[in-house]
């Protein structure tokens, strides 16, 4: 199903004994409040999703589950030195997770809602295990695509969340169908609302801003950099 069909109204639920993972067709721009919430009773289970965003595909589960985000880490095969990324509806959600001073929250501000994760210093409101054990920082970003926000603000809280990209690959995976294929076993659903892009987000640093300094591209990828006076 691509962005411009006709809406597939339709769940195919594939969970057997095998542990088969449920897809669900979501349409792109009415997401259908049933299966939304079928999402959020997975999530509440501990399920590890594939969930459409505004750069790739990603893999969401919830916030405060230890047992779901190990499973997170084990499908992309990352260890805890690997930036997981608190996905938020909106700016004041992600103000809880993290210290922003007035430049950086300037800069979050051009880039939210959008394809950008933002580097900040975690705040006490983030688990150890999820930030960095080094640095104490955590990704965050605020999607753009509307799927991803009516699943959050149906779920209530932020998710945590990894690019979906295959062990041993570097491309992020942006078909649902080739996701379903591959990762079936390992997920608890895949939520279909078409093809995203290809690139994964824009990764920005802004923690040197604590110190005087510029903020450091990590990664450049779906999200321009023009547009927060970083080009």
């Amino acid at each position: 199903m691509s962005i411009g069909c006709m809406p597939l109204l339709t769940q195919i639920n594939k969970a057997d004994n095998r542990g088969m993972s449920q897809f669900f067709e979501v349409h792109p721009d009415n997401p259908q409040p049933r299966l939304l919430k079928q999402a959020v009773a997975l999530l509440a289970k501990g399920g590890v999703l594939a969930v459409p965003t505004d750069s790739s595909y990603a893999l969401v589960c919830q916030l405060d589950d230890k047992a779901a985000a190990d499973r997170l880490r084990r499908i992309r095969q990352v260890d805890d030195k690997h930036h997981l990324t608190l996905i938020c509806r909106d700016l004041s959600e992600l103000a809880s997770y993290a210290r922003v001073d007035n430049r950086q929250y300037r800069l979050l501000k051009l880039g939210t809602p959008g394809p950008y994760t933002f580097i900040l210093e975690a705040s006490k409101e983030v688990p150890r295990r999820l930030s960095h054990p080094a640095r104490k920082t955590i990704g965050l970003r605020v999607p753009e695509h509307t799927c991803l926000q009516a699943l959050l603000a149906a779920h209530g809280a932020p998710l945590l969340a990894t690019t979906l990209i295959a062990p041993g690959e570097t491309e992020a995976l942006n078909d649902p169908h080739d996701i379903r294929e591959r990762f079936e076993h390992d997920l608890a659903a895949v939520m279909d609302a078409g093809a995203c892009a290809l690139e994964p987000t824009t990764i920005i640093d802004l923690t040197p801003i604590d110190k005087g300094d510029d903020p450091v591209v990590i990664r450049q990828g779906q999200g321009k950099l023009a547009p927060l006076g970083l080009a």
